[in-house]
């Protein structure tokens, strides 16, 4: 099982999450939708701003239950930097879940070579 979850205020990572979620076939829902089920693979996403993730985000990450969570693929967006991959990377961590070094992200509102990216890399991931 596959689940797509994310934190977007202006609607870019929004975007990436409706992408990855198209491409394996499932619902990209924001993270006030908690994970229920066991999943293989989360697709967890978030942007930088002003230099760290939305406090939503930390504390979406910090309730993440790790035993429904076999692994989580990290994507993000943002104008400056890639920095909030390393944030939530840093938070899974933390609670001990897993994840895989590959990762997606777009640099502001993604482009269409940008959304065909993530999508096949999603697709390795179903």
């Amino acid at each position: 099982m596959v689940e797509v979850r994310y934190c977007s205020r202006g609607g870019n990572t929004k975007m990436l999450a409706e992408a990855i979620a198209e491409a394996v076939a499932v619902e990209a829902k924001d993270i006030n939708t908690k994970v229920e089920n066991e999943v293989d693979t989360l697709f967890l996403g978030g942007a930088l701003y002003a230099y760290g993730i939305d406090k939503a985000l930390t504390t979406y990450i910090s309730e993440l239950d790790k035993s429904k969570v076999k692994r989580v693929v990290v994507f993000s967006t943002s104008w400056l930097s890639k920095h909030a991959i390393a944030l939530i990377k840093k938070g899974l961590d933390e609670k001990g879940i897993p994840y895989v070094d590959e990762f997606i992200y777009a640099r502001g509102k993604p482009n269409a070579k940008e959304i065909a990216k993530a999508k096949e890399i999603a697709k390795n991931y179903m």
